[in-house]
């Protein structure tokens, strides 16, 4: 095995089946995703004397489910045992196992499922997209990137939505800070709106433990700017949830995707750093005349890697050409360019005039 080979085996150790013990009645369980960039999801199992609870779900595919079942198994469970799902947002890969299980077992025989309340437009929105009613706000979002290209060669690839079956309510809706008691251990709910509208992570002040969902990724950048009810200004949530973060006692990181960290607040301030240095970059792609969110995005490089647009798959541009509105749209509330939408619905954006020194 080559050194390049070795270091990505590593990097992606984390995601190798099996329920790992966190202390304090913890489990870690990596679920399967069907993604070549990623590989899996942490669902954390809540137990206790009394019973268990999950963080997450996973993603409503046969691997998945039976992943969990191996691992509830070696910890002495089953499906049916699960008392809540506490979602942390409404995306496949955290939402719809839950909602598969619920429907296979009988609500009298499965876990209630908990999303926050800010997830209500996007699953009305996502269940339109399913059902062919909501593909207008789809490309109306590319229209103002410039990007329709992208839309045209994501029809052609033949892909199709989720079905709407996988966007059922949830039994629960939670708000912003919620007390959540879980038998021997109580968690508030916060909402950290940014990558999805309504995401909310969990906090155990008891034990230092944050339950972050994708708010706060160790080894990667969450998505930000395309979800199906879109926000324009996601990134300025975003900023204003990981500096929210920051206001709590430091704690141990549960995330989403990749190994739990010692520090949430170190994670922060490297994400933080990130999108002004990338904001910096998006401001500079701008000053040679590119108007538009797609000329924008071409123009500059993507995941650690370095990686040119042109070399991204379909669904990495799509995803980058809305990171790049994203941070647009904040330079934007900072004053640093202007913005005109034009008679097509385009965006285009432009350096601020310079105001006037005082006299």
């Amino acid at each position: 095995m080559s050194d390049a080979d070795r270091s990505d085996a590593d990097r992606h150790a984390w995601a190798a089946p099996g329920a790992e013990d966190l202390g304090g009645g913890v489990h870690r369980i990596p679920l399967p995703l069907p993604m070549a960039g990623l590989r899996a999801v942490n669902v954390y199992a809540l137990t206790d004397e009394h019973g268990i609870d999950l963080i997450d779900s996973g993603m409503g595919i046969t691997h998945a489910r039976e992943r969990l079942t191996d691992a509830l198994a070696e910890l002495g469970y089953e499906l049916g045992d699960v008392g809540n799902y506490f979602i942390t947002h409404a995306h496949r890969d955290h939402y719809t196992l839950a909602v598969e299980l619920r429907r296979s077992l009988g609500r009298a025989n499965s876990g209630r499922i908990a999303l926050g309340a800010g997830e209500q437009a996007n699953l009305v929105a996502a269940r339109a997209l399913a059902e062919g009613d909501g593909a207008g706000g789809f490309v109306a979002d590319l229209q103002r990137m410039g990007a329709l290209e992208i839309a045209e060669r994501l029809g052609a690839s033949g892909g199709h939505p989720p079905g709407a079956e996988e966007w059922e309510d949830p039994d629960r809706w939670i708000e912003d800070g919620t007390e959540l008691d879980v038998r021997s251990r109580k968690l508030r709910a916060i909402h950290t709106p940014g990558h999805t509208r309504g995401h909310l992570v969990f906090h155990d002040a008891t034990s230092g433990v944050l339950f972050a969902g994708d708010h706060i990724l160790p080894h990667i950048t969450p998505t930000i700017g395309f979800e199906p009810a879109s926000n324009r200004m996601a990134l300025r949530d975003y900023m204003d949830s990981l500096r929210l973060i920051l206001e709590l006692p430091d704690a141990r990181l549960l995330p989403a995707h990749g190994p739990v960290q010692e520090s949430a607040h170190k994670r922060v301030d490297e994400l933080l750093a990130h999108h002004e240095t990338r904001l910096e970059e998006i401001l500079e792609a701008v000053r040679p005349g590119r108007s538009t969110a797609y000329e924008v995005a071409q123009a500059i490089r993507w995941t650690r890697r370095q990686q040119r647009y042109a070399d991204l798959e379909l669904i990495s541009q799509l995803l980058a050409a809305g990171e790049t509105a994203a941070h647009l749209e904040v330079l934007v509330v900072r004053g640093e360019l202007t913005r005109q939408t034009d008679a097509d619905g385009i965006d285009h954006y432009e350096l601020a005039r310079m105001r006037a020194e005082p006299a």
